[in-house]
């Protein structure tokens, strides 16, 4: 059986933001990487535009592992989305702490990270998203990169990160229009 919108939000009020999360689970290895790949992503002025329009708040649990090489590439951008968009709570969620949780954002039947829970104001899920986006499997099958994942050691090369963040901005963006476009939630807000 799935959550429901209490167990979505339990889980949200246990995960921690960004910072915290790295602090209680990368070791000063990971946390290098973490924030080298951080200081890599910048976004274009029209994208903190699209962001800084957004109204509706948004609670995004992000299920990770501060040890995954995926969410080395991917995370840090969505703390960058939510520096960039106020009406966003970004947690994240060690991917071990909540088995339960995590037991219902496998993909393709695996228990891959990161993966984005898009939640409404009130914690009714909207989108569930991840391992990887479109241009980073794109990358990864024309690289024919093989059975492992990437370390993270390597940060992908900048029009990659570019690419990714274009992705992952068009399903936050896409959460946000389900959001202030949702008769229940306009009925909410009188909008």
């Amino acid at each position: 059986m799935p959550p429901t919108p209490a167990a979505w939000q339990a889980a949200f009020e246990a995960a921690l933001p960004y910072h915290d999360f790295l602090s209680r689970h990368a070791t000063p290895d990971q946390r290098s990487r973490w924030d080298a790949f951080h200081a890599n992503v910048s976004l274009l002025p029209a994208q903190k535009t699209v962001l800084g329009g957004f109204v509706r708040r948004m609670p995004v649990l992000v299920l990770s592992g501060a040890w995954c090489g995926d969410c080395v590439n991917q995370c840090p951008i969505f703390d960058h989305f939510a520096a960039n968009a106020p009406s966003i709570a970004l947690r994240f969620l060690d991917r071990d702490a909540r088995p339960d949780i995590a037991a219902h954002l496998k993909v393709c039947g695996g228990q891959r990270v990161p993966v984005a829970v898009f939640l409404s104001e009130d914690f009714q899920p909207v989108l569930i998203y991840g391992d990887r986006t479109l241009s980073a499997y794109r990358a990864a099958a024309s690289a024919h990169l093989g059975d492992s994942c990437a370390s993270g050691a390597v940060a992908p090369p900048a029009d990659a990160v570019a690419a990714v963040v274009a992705d992952w901005l068009d399903q936050f963006e896409r959460v946000h229009l389900i959001l202030r476009l949702s008769a229940r939630l306009r009925q909410v807000h009188g909008d």
